[in-house]
Parts: structure tokens; sequence; C-alpha cells
């Protein structure tokens, strides 16, 4: 991943992937200074070496909302002494592997538990509450949308 700040407020990041030789689904990824491996369980084809791509989403949007709780609360003078999320998806893989026409290939939904303790009153992690649904980037994402452009190269074949 490379972050470049184009203004004050503004980043592009970019993230690298490559299918690992010889595997069936493991990818090995960079972000910035950091790799990890995502794969599929043995069920999908996989070694389950990682977590998968749909159980990334799920965590990308599990630290992205602990991260606005805590970031907001600062911003709001709130005291926030613990945030513990649980996120559910349901996904029907007929969509992902087309078997099923019509069937959508991502999550059907996705149920957010969000627990907040702390000394504030109900009605202050409330307000917490919508601050977040309002800032946290991923959520932004999964429920706005955001337009994805694909620009497929091919190599020519080695002679």
């Amino acid at each position: 991943m490379t972050q470049t700040a184009t203004k004050d407020t503004q980043l592009t990041i970019t993230v690298g992937g490559s299918l690992v030789r010889g595997t069936a689904t493991e990818v090995e990824i960079t972000a910035g200074t950091h790799e990890f491996t995502i794969d599929e369980p043995a069920s999908l084809g996989g070694t389950d070496k990682g977590a998968n791509p749909i159980e990334h989403l799920l965590a990308a949007l599990a630290s992205c909302t602990v991260i606005s709780y805590q970031v907001w609360a600062q911003k709001l003078g709130l005291q926030l002494d613990g945030v513990d999320v649980e996120l559910t998806g349901d996904i029907d893989l007929a969509g992902f592997f087309g078997t099923e026409e019509g069937v959508r290939p991502g999550y059907e939904g996705i149920e957010l538990k969000v627990d907040l303790t702390g000394p504030e009153s109900e009605a202050s992690y409330r307000r917490l509450e919508d601050a977040v649904a309002t800032h946290c980037p991923v959520a932004d994402n999964l429920t706005n949308g955001v337009p994805v452009s694909t620009r497929v190269q091919v190599a020519a074949p080695a002679a």
C-alpha cells in the first residue's frame, strides 16, 4: 500500500496482491510495510493459510467501526472504556460459482453488533453512534457504494 497526499485531507491508497504461484487461491497482499496472506478454506479449493476475502471485508468494517468510535468519542469529549463489535454476513455461494441465475455473489446482508462500555449517558453514546454512522469510511463504502473501474492488461505469450 502506498499513501499519497493530494491535499491536506485527501489520500490515495494503493494495495497490491498476487496469486502465489502453484496455488489455487493463495494471495499475497502488500499494504504499505505490511504483508499478509488471503486464502480460501479447503472446502473452497484453498489451503486456509489466511482469512478469505469476504472475511477480510467484515474485518475491515469491524476495525474501522472500532477506530471510528474511538476517534469520535475523543472528538465529542466522551469517555469510552470499551468497544466490542461482532459482524455476521450471509452469502449464497451459488452467486460466486454461477450455479444459480439471479443470485448475487456478495453478501445478502451484514449485521453489525456494537457493545459500548463507559460512564457516559445512553443519550451521549447515541450521539456517538450517529457520528460513527456518518463518518466511518468502510461503512460508507459498503452502504453507499463506491465506483470501481477495472483495467485488465493481458501479457503477450512468451515466444
